[in-house]
């Protein structure tokens, strides 16, 4: 993909780590200029504790052929997501791509047990970061994006439509943020759609997050060590996957015949072509439907 996205200018919304990290890079990989953001830098961090900085996935952008620019901002605050948007437009006068990918909901969840015996004010505060933090971001972007034709919003989610509509997510709040984020893909595609910009909804498989590799204490170089502990880890995905996939729908010509749909990063490797950085195709969501959830034993074979 070298040079697909020359020219370009992207925002990737929450992309101090996990699939924003890996979309960042491979959209640098493509020649595109990212503003990174998110709240976590070299001096300050969030609530969400982690080590991973937006200057650090900036500088990675820049290591892979592309300019990364790091902005901390939070975005439930209005008038710093306005400041963003105005710098963007000062610096380039454009926006080709938003990727709304904050989250920062994990601490937060409280998994198997029902909605009247979780901490409201967690669950609330889920809700904000998962699903207000993407509208007002939209909100002040989509001006600028619809300034030139082609533009594209990637609504990051986890689970497809198919997926959700029809199984719980373990959790009241996080099955309702998630659903809810594909929704919002859906609506702005619908408002979209007559400004010669689309939107859609996208999702990881079962993702090898730094989050995840600590969990299983393993690193990317031997993640597959963790599946002697979760089996199933074997159909997982580094967070490049999930880039590939973003930059193969911004250098479409032709994206809108996405618009509206939720997709999964499995199934939009088949139809362009891109790899894991391992050179397989993981197609987790079909796994996880025909074997994990199926209670077969774990075997990848002909889903990677």
């Amino acid at each position: 993909m070298n040079d697909t996205l020359k020219g370009k200018v992207a925002l990737v919304a929450g992309g101090t780590r996990g699939a924003g990290r890996g979309i960042a890079v491979e959209l640098g990989a493509a020649g595109a200029t990212v503003y990174v953001t998110g709240r976590t830098t070299r001096q300050e961090r969030s609530e969400y504790g982690r080590p991973e900085t937006i200057e650090e996935t900036a500088e990675l952008v820049d290591q892979a052929g592309g300019h990364g620019i790091p902005i901390r901002v939070d975005h439930l605050d209005g008038d710093q997501v306005r400041a963003l948007v105005e710098r963007i437009d000062r610096d380039h006068g454009r926006l080709d791509l938003l990727v709304n990918d904050v989250w920062g909901g994990d601490p937060l969840a409280e998994w198997d047990r029902p909605l009247w015996e979780q901490d409201l004010d967690k669950g609330m505060r889920l809700l904000r970061l998962a699903i207000d933090t993407h509208i007002i971001t939209s909100h002040h972007a989509l001006p600028l994006l619809m300034r030139n034709p082609g533009g594209l919003v990637v609504e990051m989610t986890d689970g497809t439509k198919e997926y959700n509509d029809t199984n719980y997510r373990v959790s009241f709040f996080y099955d309702l943020a998630k659903t809810a984020v594909i929704r919002l893909a859906f609506a702005q595609a619908h408002e979209l759609k007559e400004r010669g910009c689309a939107a859609v909804a996208l999702t990881p498989g079962w993702l090898r997050s730094e989050m995840m590799l600590d969990i299983y204490k393993v690193r990317e170089d031997n993640w597959r060590d963790a599946t002697a502990a979760e089996p199933h880890f074997a159909i997982s995905e580094s967070p490049r996957f999930t880039g590939r996939a973003v930059a193969a729908l911004a250098a479409d010509p032709d994206v809108m015949r996405w618009n509206g749909q939720s997709l999964s990063s499995g199934q939009l490797a088949q139809v362009y072509g891109f790899t894991d950085v391992d050179g397989s195709r993981p197609d987790a969501w079909r796994y996880i439907v025909e074997v994990q959830d199926a209670g077969k034993p774990a075997d990848t074979t002909g889903y990677r």
